[in-house]
């Protein structure tokens, strides 16, 4: 039978970089479906920046393959990164120039109209003013500004971002996050790399963690976050009743009419079991992706 589902918008089998006797990337194998919002997990030097890298055509794998928009990263590199909205991490600009002259010098590179450059400066707060600074005037914040529209302006079908939101207020964070809900909603493709826990867990259908060049996981964002342990806390009218008699609970502690512990099953099911007239309040912390990550790594092993 054919295979009739969607050619992946990112796709790498066993891809390797490295750099002598450094392994910066070891046996990546990945897909990153059409229309999806993908989170390229991991802390600073595990692998993020040399995978985008790599993908773009930058880097050369050291073995494996990988095609982005269906084609090979190694043969059809310079089409890739016409087609693709790239934002490197640490972005440097000509500071000779204005804003609105790095964004056009940009566009006339990559050969496509700018369509959206006007709803995403406004959308950022970049007035006509600001684009005709010199760019050697721009704070860390409004260089990241223009880094996010010259990625986004032309509209592409994929937009690849390392460290999208470095350098950017908690207010133009949230602007940044609506402008990537609108492109999902609209069925573009984004991947992004980061460390900033919050920001995966609030925008990414997807998830992969990568250490120390290794990919350990891939996960749904609410599978990850299922994956932690809960803290709860149970108050009782009268005396609190033995802990080991409440299903799910581990690790409990008895503080007078309280009970506090750790909760890994399913929540409605542990709510099912303890429901009681004798029970005056419940709490259950919400998993938190950082949470999840960190258990995620402490009680992982990174292949050798």
């Amino acid at each position: 039978m054919q295979d009739t589902s969607p050619t992946p918008a990112i796709s790498t089998r066993a891809l390797t970089k490295h750099y002598g006797p450094v392994r910066a990337l070891s046996d990546l194998t990945l897909d990153v479906r059409q229309g999806e919002i993908f989170g390229f997990l991991g802390p600073n030097g595990s692998g993020k920046s040399t995978t985008i890298r790599t993908l773009l055509g930058f880097l050369h794998a050291t073995s494996g393959a990988a095609s982005v928009l269906g084609m090979d990263v190694g043969r059809e590199s310079v089409e890739i990164r016409r087609l693709t909205g790239y934002l490197p991490g640490g972005i440097a600009l000509y500071d000779s120039l204005t804003g609105e002259e790095v964004l056009d010098y940009l566009v006339d590179m990559q050969g496509r109209e700018p369509y959206r450059r006007g709803e995403l400066c406004e959308r950022l707060e970049l007035s006509t003013a600001v684009l005709k600074r010199k760019v050697r005037d721009y704070s860390r914040g409004m260089r990241q500004k223009i880094g996010v529209v010259q990625a986004l302006q032309h509209d592409p079908e994929l937009a690849i971002l390392d460290e999208p939101t470095e350098g950017l207020d908690p207010l133009m964070q949230q602007a940044f996050y609506r402008i990537l809900d609108d492109l999902r909603r609209e069925g573009r493709t984004v991947f992004f790399s980061s460390h900033v826990l919050s920001e995966v867990e609030r925008l990414c259908d997807r998830v992969a963690i990568i250490r120390a060049g290794h990919l350990m996981a891939i996960h749904d964002v609410p599978e990850l976050l299922a994956r932690r342990r809960r803290r709860v806390t149970l108050r009782w009218r009268g005396v609190a009743p033995d802990p080991t008699s409440l299903p799910g609970l581990e690790d409990a502690e008895v503080d007078g009419n309280r009970i506090i512990g750790t909760l890994s099953g399913e929540v409605a099911g542990f709510v099912r079991a303890i429901a009681s007239p004798n029970l005056e309040d419940l709490t259950i912390e919400p998993a938190s992706l950082e949470e999840a990550f960190l258990e995620y790594y402490a009680t992982t092993e990174t292949p050798t």
